[in-house]
């Protein structure tokens, strides 16, 4: 990924052939014209968008590792809104995998790069090019701004975001729901969400252990130990437990003070350490049983403990993704409607 600099080079074989915004179409059909071994294929429309300087580039080297596992015709979007001088640039490219070892199939990518004010341009010229025959998944990267309109997010099907990187994610939450008013059907996948999925897993199979079960209304402490960054999942984490424990929030200043159904007082203790990974350990205490789920700097594995006065039980899981281009392709993959994750949702900003 080099060349990642603020302003797109007049030449930038990165981002394939440029082309007027006019000729798109019939320059993409000329693409394919041009060789008989080449499939083009395509799922759904995947749209990335981006403000940051020099992620036009580097997105196209995310297209290319995705595209050999999601078929979809990619739409990159790189918008510079310091640069008052209205402009807009684009390029066409294909990527292509090996099938069978004969035929390669290939994805399209479109890439725009834009100045100015881009609002209205922005939807039409995205609109304009999309297959209309197939889904839209949006991957919004970054802050969220007026670019996401109702309009916008009333023809996506699935809107990937990362709210770990907002700097004030209740504010950028409410902006959220206030877009989607219009399409009660979108589907939202939350980077810091999917970051907690093994820590997730882990505590809903320990807590199958018949101990664990009989254990389970006296919990009375959590702990948790999370990266700075990543408060979000820690936060999203505690929610998801309260909401599957059916804890209530206890009356106090504390927004993760909970009790349970049986008014069972629960303290929980959040520890930040800037050298874990996302998230690195949770331990749940309930009665004379512990569990704990914990991932060590460096490792490649999360392992689960559960400890009574009799046994001590200990397995091991895949650490969970860090990179967005992962997390992204385990979005894909799962697909679903996460409805889990619109179950803690309410939850989760109260505690923000």
């Amino acid at each position: 990924m080099s060349n990642l600099i603020d302003n797109i080079p007049a030449v930038c074989p990165e981002l394939g052939i440029e082309v007027p915004v006019s000729e798109i179409e019939r320059e993409l059909r000329k693409l394919w014209e041009q060789d008989e071994v080449h499939t083009n294929a395509s799922l759904m429309n995947l749209v990335v968008y981006s403000e940051k300087p020099g992620a036009l580039i580097a997105n196209s080297e995310i297209i290319r590792e995705l595209t050999a596992e999601h078929a979809c015709r990619a739409i990159l979007v790189g918008i510079d809104r310091n640069d008052p001088k209205p402009s807009l640039r684009a390029w066409i490219t294909a990527h292509c995998h090996l099938a069978d070892g004969r035929k390669s199939v290939c994805c399209e990518q479109i890439a725009f790069h834009l100045t100015g004010r881009v609002t209205g341009r922005f939807r039409n010229t995205v609109f304009a090019h999309m297959n209309s025959d197939l889904p839209l998944v949006f991957w919004w990267q970054g802050e969220l701004s007026e670019i996401l309109t109702e309009r916008l997010v009333s023809v996506m099907d699935r809107l990937v975001i990362d709210s770990s990187s907002w700097t004030d994610p209740s504010a950028s939450f409410e902006m959220l729901e206030e877009s989607s008013q219009s399409n009660p059907d979108l589907i939202i996948q939350d980077h810091a969400w999917t970051r907690s999925w093994q820590f997730r897993v882990g505590i809903a199979s320990l807590f199958d252990d018949p101990a664990a079960q009989e254990a389970l209304p006296e919990i009375s402490n959590i702990e948790i130990t999370f990266h700075p960054a990543h408060r979000n999942t820690a936060l999203q984490v505690l929610a998801w437990l309260a909401v599957q424990a059916g804890w209530k929030n206890r009356k106090s200043t504390d927004p993760v003070a909970f009790e349970s159904s049986s008014g069972l007082a629960i303290s929980v203790a959040m520890h930040v350490d800037p050298f874990a990974p996302p998230l690195s350990s949770l331990i749940i205490r309930a009665g004379n049983v512990i569990v704990k789920v914990r991932q060590k700097i460096g490792s490649a594995h999360v392992e689960r403990q559960v400890e009574t006065p009799a046994f001590k039980a200990t397995s091991l899981s895949p650490i969970d993704p860090t990179s967005s281009a992962d997390l992204v392709a385990i979005q894909l993959s799962r697909g679903g409607r996460n409805s889990l994750y619109q179950k803690i949702l309410p939850r989760f900003r109260e505690m923000l």
